[in-house]
């Protein structure tokens, strides 16, 4: 497991911002969450737009890479990932783990458990989950564990937000995101702000779409 966490960190680290904006997207969500296509289709979304690198990352769940055999694409490469929901500082924060064991036990313990916990927007915000056991379960599964787009947080300091988190062992930060829709209307802080405190505390930076149907692009 430790290598796999030091494999996904390095390719997750080799990562640029023009790789992000033509032909790498970390975050995509497919049926399996509240998303409309199905994994396979979205694989075929990014093959036809010539991508490299994606990965789905649907809300607290795996079983699309269990129930499809898309780890196996080499063009474009797929990377396991999942998002999940947790609460910490009476902020719902949202966190993502890339490259994780589709098949850890620790992780499936924190993984939903019906669909509406995949989907339901109320439903999703009952969870009990806490960042300390979301990125400790994710570093059992072998996973880098990424806060999902940090500009929406309601932290009066961002910073020290991410501090705290860096603290209870997160890894990186998602830099490389378009904020559309809702999340441009609840965005409490700046892109730029982001990426300062990912190369204050020299955090992986990541990026990703967070498409619910075809892919769209980061920029």
């Amino acid at each position: 497991m430790d290598r796999q966490n030091k494999n996904t960190k390095d390719i997750l680290r080799g990562l640029t911002a023009e790789d992000f904006a033509h032909g790498v997207d970390l975050h995509m969500h497919s049926c399996f969450s509240d998303g409309k296509l199905t994994p396979e289709e979205l694989l075929e979304d990014a093959r036809k737009k010539e991508y490299k690198l994606i990965a789905i990352a649907d809300h607290n769940t795996v079983e699309g890479y269990k129930k499809t055999d898309i780890l196996n694409s080499t063009s474009p490469e797929v990377l396991p990932a999942v998002e999940f929901d947790c609460w910490y500082r009476f902020v719902l924060v949202h966190l993502l783990g890339y490259g994780v064991d589709i098949y850890n036990e620790e992780l499936l313990s924190i993984c939903a458990k019906t669909k509406k916990e995949t989907e339901a927007d109320v439903v999703r915000l009952l969870n009990h989950r806490h960042p300390k056991d979301v990125i400790k379960a994710i570093h059992a599964a072998g996973g880098v564990a990424v806060l999902a787009h940090p500009a929406c947080y309601w932290a009066i300091n961002l910073d020290h937000f991410v501090k705290s988190l860096i603290n209870l062992g997160l890894d990186g930060i998602e830099v490389y995101y378009p904020y559309r829709r809702h999340r441009g209307i609840i965005k409490f802080h700046t892109a730029a702000a982001v990426k300062k405190i990912g190369e204050k505390y020299n955090l992986i930076m990541t990026g990703g779409s967070d498409s619910h149907g075809h892919i769209e692009g980061i920029v």
